[in-house]
């Protein structure tokens, strides 16, 4: 998994620049939709604003931020699924969680207590103003009965300034619980998942 976007990384790379429109900290596209752009321009954008996400993130303390850049991969580049404010997200899963969630199955899923999921995030700015990073979600399976009112799962976020983000447990449950029969697991899309 991590060749592969290692691979998609670099065929990125010498196009990442012309994101930059002469502003070598930023990255700009021209769309306000992420729904316009196309694969290409997503792996492009991607290019661009993978080091500014781990850079923020890494400001701070979080061992998941300092990690989860070592942990397997899930999708072939950023996606919008819907939820998460219309932001592109890469989602990394622990070797813990790795072997059953690129599975990505849809029923009678039972993710192992010590499984992590961190989700990247970057939304695309206002017309004229650049793609801004957004938070780290991280996502944390807990031993059974640590959090039942959460399917033990444990929501938390770093900020792009690397500080915690306040996270209320029910906000994103009450999402997540949509996918309760794959143990609260919205993957990422179909056409964006690493083939197993």
């Amino acid at each position: 998994m991590r060749i592969l976007l290692s691979a998609t990384l670099a065929l990125a790379a010498s196009a990442s620049a012309t994101l930059a429109d002469g502003h070598s900290d930023k990255c700009f596209v021209d769309a306000t939709d992420p729904f316009d752009l196309s694969a290409e321009q997503v792996v492009e954008l991607y290019a661009c604003m993978e080091g500014k996400m781990l850079a923020g993130y890494t400001k701070g303390d979080n061992p998941v931020a300092a990690a989860y850049r070592g942990w397997a991969v899930t999708s072939t580049r950023p996606a919008v699924a819907g939820p998460h404010g219309d932001r592109f997200l890469q989602t990394f899963a622990n070797d813990v969680a790795a072997e059953q969630y690129l599975k990505f199955e849809d029923e009678g899923v039972v993710m192992p207590a010590g499984s992590v999921l961190a989700k990247e995030s970057f939304k695309l700015g206002k017309e004229g103003k650049p793609v801004r990073v957004g938070p780290l979600f991280i996502m944390t399976k807990g031993e059974a009965g640590v959090a039942p009112d959460t399917a033990d799962w444990i929501y938390s976020a770093v900020q792009p300034n690397g500080k915690p983000m306040k996270i209320k447990q029910s906000f994103c449950h009450n999402c997540h619980v949509g996918w309760e029969d794959s143990d609260m697991l919205a993957y990422p899309l179909e056409e964006v998942r690493v083939s197993n």
